[in-house]
């Protein structure tokens, strides 16, 4: 038997054919085209379903269920995707929408709880037992495990850890309100500030990568400028670590878990994104010794995919 998951993010959406010990034999994605309505998004979650099945010659009789990682805020007991502030899925009952387009049990869950899931399933965070998964992409989301279950919080909103304020008048998010640590520590943090930069610096290489098309700038712009050298994009990545590494802070104090590891799209650049960033956790933890342990995502982008998919593992 196999089993379906679905992690759906602002950039794109990905299904994944997932076996029993958490290995993906087959996935497929599509790009999710952010502002479209939410039956859209739904119809191309389903397709990409149909399609992994037709593609690897399986019916429905050979999945045993469909999970979906969704971000933002759920009310999973009704399987309803409640709000979103990065996608038009306010009161979208996901489970009962989806149960129209494929006759399977569906269950739902926060995407970074999946991460979290899937990295504590198969991945770098094997064997713990107090895990916070982290991810670093178009929002910032946190998926926490603890004493081996996903913790929700009282009213199914625990872990939006990407919206504790760190800067009390700062840069605007996308939920409303200033200063979040997603506003600073996503890959739209970086490209907003490498953005800005180019614009005030067209001597860097931040602006030569784009042949001053600014519109072109993304957090990748930025890295590469950064290891050629350029000055003004160094000053923007250091400043980010930093940012990433006072939410991180946040979490040890609060939380103190064994591991929290690190994933989304950034945490491709490995050790040149979380040395320093150790490096400033220890300086900046209470007791001034970091225990934790910090690592990148092993199943990288996949751990969404694992995650969704293990969610009908009885």
């Amino acid at each position: 038997m196999y089993y379906l998951g679905i992690d759906l993010g602002g950039t794109n959406i990905t299904a994944g054919l997932v076996e029993e010990d958490g290995k993906i034999f087959a996935k497929k994605s599509t790009p999710t085209m952010n502002g479209r309505q939410a039956v859209d998004i739904l119809d191309d979650m389903a397709e990409l379903c149909n399609k992994l099945l037709e593609e690897n010659s399986l019916e429905l009789k050979d999945i045993k269920s469909l999970g979906i990682g969704l971000p933002g805020l759920l009310d999973k007991k009704k399987g309803i995707a409640v709000y979103a502030n990065n996608l038009n899925f306010d009161n979208i009952n996901v489970v009962k929408e989806m149960k129209k387009r494929i006759k399977l049990p569906v269950y739902i869950e926060n995407d970074a709880n999946c991460a979290a899931i899937g990295e504590n399933t198969c991945g770098a965070a094997f064997g713990d037992k107090n895990v916070i998964y982290v991810t670093l992409g178009t929002g910032v989301g946190a998926g926490i495990i603890l004493d081996g279950k996903v913790f929700d919080g009282a009213f199914g909103g625990g872990g939006e850890a990407g919206h504790m304020v760190i800067e009390a008048y700062g840069e605007m998010c996308t939920c409303g309100r200033k200063g979040c640590w997603e506003a600073y520590a996503s890959a739209n943090a970086l490209r907003r500030e490498g953005r800005i930069a180019a614009a005030k610096y067209p001597a860097s290489k931040i602006f030569q990568k784009v042949d001053g098309d600014i519109r072109l700038i993304d957090a990748k712009t930025v890295f590469d400028a950064a290891d050629e050298g350029d000055e003004v994009a160094q000053d923007i990545v250091k400043r980010y670590q930093t940012y990433v590494a006072i939410g991180l802070v946040n979490l040890v104090n609060i939380f103190e878990p064994e591991a929290i590891i690190i994933g989304g799209g950034i945490c491709a650049r490995g050790s040149k994104l979380v040395d320093p960033i150790i490096e400033i956790l220890n300086t900046r933890v209470y007791g001034g010794k970091l225990k934790t342990k910090i690592a990148i995502a092993t199943l990288g982008n996949d751990a969404g995919i694992v995650g969704a998919a293990m969610l009908g593992k009885k």
